[in-house]
């Protein structure tokens, strides 16, 4: 054998070495498990935000029809404050009434009627018609809620009346968090929460 030819003719481990990668790229086997690993995190990423937003605006339709119910019952004379009736309401019996309508969705916490932390609840009788609140009321320097001014005063019969309803929700998937945030607290530096919001506007019924 000269020696041009025993420069050109591949050596033992070089042989075995294109045989193992020509045997690795001919076997199949274990194919569709690769392929689901490589797929399963975006596919289930999908799923988990496409639930979570079917979920959020679930909870959007809940609070509104909440809402509706409990203004009705305000507007209606069964629920009233102060007036000295067995119908009177304290604000925290008229928050747990409220969470209460959105239990199958939305739970308040042990405390959340007294001690509001995720559920805010905006209601008074209006004697200016010009000044129905219809912003969200925001903290300076973020998109966070503003509760200072929220109070429970409804007025009695022939009263102008809004209630507004606020409820926090928190997001979970990160794929969706940035299309449906819209609360981010001071010195955050990105949207954590969803808040769902719903006003009713009325007139109490005359005795």
């Amino acid at each position: 054998m000269s020696i041009e030819q025993a420069i050109e003719r591949p050596s033992g481990p070089d042989i075995r070495r294109k045989g193992i990668l020509r045997r690795f790229v001919r076997n199949r086997k274990g194919t569709t498990s690769i392929e689901f690993a490589i797929l399963a995190l975006p596919f289930f990423l999908v799923i988990f935000a496409s639930l979570e937003t079917f979920a959020a605006f679930y909870g959007d339709q809940l609070l509104a029809n909440a809402t509706e119910t409990m203004a009705r019952k305000v507007r209606t004379g069964q629920i009233t404050f102060q007036q000295g009736k067995v119908t009177d309401m304290t604000q925290a019996q008229f928050r747990q009434a409220f969470c209460d309508e959105i239990a199958i969705l939305m739970k308040c916490s042990a405390t959340e009627a007294t001690q509001p932390s995720q559920f805010y609840l905006d209601v008074r009788a209006v004697s200016d018609l010009t000044k129905f609140p219809v912003h969200i009321p925001r903290k300076a320097g973020s998109t966070d809620i503003d509760t200072g001014d929220f109070k429970f005063a409804p007025g009695g019969p022939g009263t102008f009346n809004v209630v507004r309803a606020y409820y926090r929700w928190s997001v979970i998937t990160d794929l969706v968090r940035p299309f449906v945030t819209n609360l981010r607290p001071a010195g955050a530096s990105m949207p954590k929460d969803y808040l769902m919001v719903a006003t009713a506007t009325f007139r109490n019924e005359s005795e």
